[in-house]
């Protein structure tokens, strides 16, 4: 007959045993920290338009919108008009900020040279990254081009390199 001490006692035994491999199997910290990965997914374009005597500017905001000032007339033909789209992996939690790089001068495929600035992000920076690798978060960044006459920007493709800085914390 076995009294009820010891029936607490290996009970007790039992839970501990328990216990012990939750807390084994709990995880008390965070991912170890990582470099973020980045990637291109899609390059800055201001699409078709057709610039006057005075010339004037033809932006790209980050959601994808397109707006010109002056007299530019922009055209709705095949070229499409976007912001650049970078993809980023990096652990759940870590804060990045993107910092934009200097103004670039766009040369044309038949003379002339546009100035493009670079605008807002989406999501704005700083943002904290909300996904877990393998998933990547989409940054989309916008920008803005000062175009001339068509004497100074003749029509053509414009091409050029621009730097973004993606900063992990």
């Amino acid at each position: 007959m076995m009294n009820l001490t010891g029936l607490l006692f290996k009970s007790g035994i039992a839970l501990a045993g328990i216990l012990l491999i939750l807390v084994v199997s709990a995880k008390a910290q965070e991912d170890p920290p990582r470099p973020i990965q980045l990637s291109t997914y899609q390059h800055l374009s201001f699409g078709a338009f057709i610039n006057g005597n005075n010339g004037g500017t033809v932006s790209v905001d980050p959601g994808g919108n397109r707006s010109v000032t002056g007299d530019i007339i922009p055209v709705f033909q095949g070229n499409q008009y976007h912001p650049a789209i970078f993809e980023v992996e990096a652990n759940a939690g870590t804060i990045i900020h993107i910092v934009n790089g200097p103004e670039v001068i766009l040369t044309g495929s038949n003379g002339g040279s546009l100035l493009l600035n670079l605008g807002a992000s989406l999501p704005d920076s700083p943002f904290i990254n909300s996904t877990r690798p393998p998933f990547r978060t989409q940054i989309m960044i916008g920008g803005t081009i000062t175009v001339g006459n068509t004497l100074a920007n003749p029509p053509g493709d414009y091409t050029g390199n621009f730097f973004v800085t993606f900063v992990q914390e």
